[in-house]
């Protein structure tokens, strides 16, 4: 089995934008709010097939959010966000987990809805770039996830069916658009994070990488 990995929030902690949002809107929380909106934005452009880059997204949930609280989202504010998003921490447990299914032979895959440039910049300056086999990106296939075509992209660069591969991500949408192509999916419960069993069940799932993958390695094989 193909290991692949959501980037944002699942890898990365987008927890590190909060000081901005407190300084742009006084509440720290607002960043739930702006991240909710870039997901409806995302979505609606799959589902329209109406794709615009990851970062002109970002921009408009940042300038929606803004409308919402009266708040002015000027161009300084909007590139700000960016470099941030570009800079984004890893969570901890990251770099170790990833470490440990190289070393058991797992091809390790990243597929993410940001941009290619800015998912290399984001692992490379984390010191992650080198975990994985293959960066992908859904600009490729101009597809949002959780359509289908972002995780059969995956698929088409191993040459196997979507059934070999195991999406990892912290994010139900998109374990279930994993789950509708046809692959295994395994979540991890980020805090803030929930998947309802009575909606989804995904094949695996804990609220570490660490625990996530001493799971895969007891069962899923290279």
């Amino acid at each position: 089995m193909i290991l692949v990995f959501d980037i944002n929030e699942t890898l990365l902690d987008t927890a590190a934008l909060a000081p901005f949002f407190d300084e742009v809107f006084g509440d720290p929380a607002v960043r739930t709010e702006w991240f909710l909106t870039l997901e409806e934005t995302w979505m609606t452009a799959t589902l329209t097939g109406r794709y615009l880059p990851f970062g002109h997204l970002a921009k408009s949930a940042l300038r929606q959010t803004g409308w919402r609280h009266g708040v002015e989202i000027n161009e300084a504010r909007q590139h700000r966000l960016i470099e941030l998003l570009m800079t984004l921490p890893a969570h901890p447990d990251v770099a170790p987990a990833l470490a440990a299914l190289r070393a058991k032979g797992y091809r390790l895959t990243a597929l993410t809805n940001g941009t290619s440039n800015a998912v290399q910049h984001q692992l490379s300056q984390e010191g992650l770039e080198a975990a994985f086999d293959v960066i992908l990106s859904v600009d490729s296939v101009a597809c949002y996830k959780p359509g289908q075509p972002a995780y059969q992209h995956a698929a088409d660069h191993w040459q196997v069916s979507p059934r070999e591969l195991v999406m990892i991500a912290a994010h139900g949408w998109d374990l279930i658009g994993a789950a509708s192509a046809g692959c295994k999916t395994a979540f991890i419960a980020r805090p803030g994070k929930v998947i309802d069993p009575q909606l989804f069940q995904p094949d695996w799932q804990a609220d570490s990488l660490t625990a996530l993958s001493q799971q895969l390695m007891a069962e899923v094989s290279p």
